[in-house]
This record gives C-alpha cells, structure tokens and sequence, in this order.
C-alpha cells in the first residue's frame, strides 16, 4: 500500500478545532502521519494526492450497536408493543431456520449498507458467528459480542457452556480488525445466575460486555416488581419472577456485570442513583434514539448520562427495530429528541454529536487507542462527506452541515486502516448483488413466519 494524502475543504480531527481547507496523510502501514492545513503536508510520486473537494473529512464513523444477522427482517415487525416484539422476532428466527449462507448474506448486507454510509466500525450483538467472518471479508473492524440466553437458573451451567463453544469457534476469526466479546442478551431472557457465570467468564478471558439493559417499561417490571407481560411469559413456563432489583442497573451491579465496565444497550430508564453507578464503574452507553422512539421506549437522558460523566456513543440497532443505519441521521435524532424532552435550543450541541459518533464509540468499544480521532500513530479510518449538494450549500458551519444538512447517501470515501473500502458509490471488496437472491430466501420464511401471528 502507498502513502496517501487526503483533501478536503474541512477536516474534523476531533482531538482538536475543524481545519478549513486541510489534510490527512496516512502512511504506508494505514497508520495516520500528519493531520494539518494542505499547504503543510508533504507531496511528491511517492504519496498519492487524493483531492475530495468540497467535502468533510472526518474519523470513520463508529457505530457501537448493532445486528448484523437480521437484515432480512427489515420493515417486518412494525407498529408491535414490544413485549410481542421481541417474541415474534424470536419465533420467526426459529421458524425459519436461517442457514449459515443466509446469514453470512445478511452480515455481507449491513457491512455493505454501513461503508457506504462511512460507517467503519460496529459493535455486533450476534446469535450467530456470521457477522466475524463477514467484517473479515469486507475489511470492516468491529467487536463481536457473542450472545447467551437462558432466563431457567437451572440451565445457567448448560448455557454457559455452549456459550464458551460458540466463542472458541469464533476464536479464529478474531485478529487485527475483528474482536471478540461477550452478551448476555437481557434481564428477561438471562436469569441472575447466567449473569454471574458470563460475569466471571469475561473477567477471567478479559473479554468486553455488552447487554442490553433497562430499554423498555415491561423489562423494568419483571425486574422491580415481577409482574408485566415478560413476568406471564416466564411463569407460563414454570419459572418464577420475584422482585430482583431496585432498578436494572442495580440488577447489573449486583450480579457482576456492571464491575466489568460493559456496554450498556439503550439505558432509557436510568435515574440519578443509576447514572451515578454507571459513571463510577466507567460502564458506558449505546444510545439508540431512533430505535428506542420506534419501539415506544422513549428517550434516554443522554444530557444527563454526559453530565454524570457517562461515556454515551452512538448505535443504530438493528433494521428489525431501525429500518437503516444512517449514523449521521441517528445523531440529528439524538440531538432533536434531547432537545425536545428538555425545551432546550443547546442541549447536545454538534460538537458533542461528533464525539458521539467518533471517539466515544472507539471508547465504548475498547479502541480509543486506534481509532475515534484523526492524530499520528493511530489507525487512517476516515470517511468523507460531499458537501457540494444542493441540500448541504452553503456551508457556514462544518458541524451544522454534517449532522443537520448531509446525510449518509453523501459518503463518497470510506477508508479502513489505510484501505479503501469504499469510493464515490462503489463498495470496492464485496458486491451485494452476489448475495441478494440468498437473503431474499430467508425474507421470504421470515415473511412467512411472520404471516401466522398477524
């Protein structure tokens, strides 16, 4: 790979001010050299000139939540309360029995879908090893959170260890780009003793957690008071519901969870008393605003969660609940949302966004030391924005025209460690052609399964 010089009319490095009419330089090796006004940076045959215009560079965009596997189900369970949700989405998984080649096809889409809109990292909560293999094939980075159920305490040990197979398995298609981590999926579908065992698996294997936690008000009654629909579905089942915590977090904190500084999925319902334990484990956030709106979950008070010293980042969840992962739209949504709950003109101001999306997400996800900013010896994970649009002229302020005018159709460059993955509308290591009709075959199950409970 040659040394490469990327132009732009601004460049964000978020480890300092925007610079109008600057550059990055990436090195041979895909590590960032310098960062610095165009006059400034070296030239000659040795280093590739790349001159994007009128356009916004900027880290590549990190995207700390999401599902991979379930592209097929893309506009699917609309308009659902969530407790019938989330069972019907679990109902159509078994049903249709999706093969290894269907889901590698639905991991091949959100990658695809995600560069092209200069998404280069993800977090991906997976029941299945198909999102590895295809961050592998296009080039991507991200963590993989392999997920465990098991709300009966009687199978606590038998899912633990189908959980530690399913991650020796992934093992070997961990390396540079790819991670491996674990989640236990929920309070409603793990029991207290799961929590425990993933616990001290993870602080044994030094792995990082993710889990889904205090996102909608029927997960918060089943752990409070042991009622609500979740609470009828396990005692249908035999299993009983007792009260189990104060609150989710508390629920965390108490079985081990939250000791391992975890992702914490949603965190809608999370009072002063929570943020508080949140902020002193150092735990931090995926904030999924259009998702938890969707779903009816509210919004989570993500001003409240910063000023706690919180670290809050950015996730789009899956397009079951979302429908797409735009993360500049999703920041737009953050940004509206917190100022409508608040009647606040300034609340979550673009700068904040920035971070969001950037450098809080390589944070959340254990990478802030590679990637999140553009400084010298980090990893070039870039992307770019055309701001020559008619829908983003002019462009008085860099911030404002990023999250508020541009959205991700406008990506022209997507680059990862010095490679580009994708430019000017082309995905440069897959075609998504090649695995359309194979989706298309699980969609048509999942359809089908989803037709029986209508």
């Amino acid at each position: 790979m040659r040394a490469a010089c990327y132009l732009a009319s601004w460049v964000l490095p978020v480890a300092g001010a925007p610079l109008r009419d600057a550059g990055v330089l990436v090195g041979p090796d895909g590590r960032i050299v310098a960062v610095g006004p165009r006059a400034q940076l070296p030239a000659g045959e040795a280093i590739d000139r790349v001159d994007l215009g009128a356009a916004i560079l900027l880290p590549g965009l990190v995207n700390v939540h999401a599902h991979a596997e379930l592209a097929a189900f893309r506009g699917l369970l609309e308009d659902l309360p969530f407790p019938r949700w989330i069972t019907t989405l679990r109902r159509c998984k078994q049903e249709a029995a999706a093969t290894p080649a269907e889901l590698r096809a639905a991991a091949l889409l959100t990658c695809a879908e995600s560069l092209a809109v200069g998404i280069t990292t993800f977090g991906a909560t997976e029941d299945s090893d198909a999102a590895a293999a295809a961050l592998r094939e296009t080039g991507m980075r991200g963590v993989i959170f392999r997920e465990v159920f098991g709300p009966d305490p009687q199978q606590a040990s038998a899912a633990l260890q189908e959980l530690v197979q399913h991650l020796d398995a992934l093992q070997s298609e961990a390396g540079e780009l790819v991670q491996v981590g674990v989640s236990p999926h929920a309070p409603y579908t793990v029991s207290d003793e799961l929590y425990g065992l993933v616990a001290r698996l993870a602080e044994r294997r030094q792995l990082p957690v993710a889990v889904h936690a205090a996102e909608a008000e029927a997960e918060a009654s089943l752990v409070v008071r042991g009622e609500g629909p979740f609470a009828a579905g396990l005692r249908a089942r035999g299993l009983a519901t007792p009260p189990r915590a104060r609150s989710i977090v508390a629920l965390l904190e108490r079985t081990g969870i939250l000791a391992l500084r975890p992702l914490v999925i949603h965190a809608v319902r999370v009072g002063a008393e929570d943020r508080g334990l949140l902020a002193a484990a150092g735990a931090s956030v995926a904030h999924c605003p259009t998702a938890n709106a969707r779903l009816g979950h509210g919004v989570a008070p993500v001003v409240e969660l910063r000023a706690a010293g919180v670290n809050v980042a950015l996730g789009t969840d899956s397009v079951a609940s979302n429908n797409r992962l735009d993360l500049l739209e999703e920041a737009r949504t953050a940004q509206l949302l917190q100022r409508a709950r608040l009647a606040s003109a300034s609340a979550l101001p673009a700068c904040e966004l920035l971070e969001m999306v950037t450098l809080a997400g390589a944070r959340a996800l254990g990478l802030a030391d590679r990637i999140g900013s553009l400084e010298p010896g980090k990893d070039a994970d870039l992307c770019a924005v055309a701001i020559d649009r008619p829908h983003t002229e002019p462009a008085h302020d860099p911030l404002a025209t990023l999250f508020h005018a541009a959205r991700g159709s406008d990506v022209v460059l997507t680059v990862v460690r010095g490679r580009v993955l994708y430019r000017a509308g082309r995905l440069l290591t897959i075609d998504p052609a090649d695995t359309r009709a194979t989706l298309h075959a699980l969609a048509a199950r999942l359809a089908a399964a989803r037709g029986t409970s209508r």
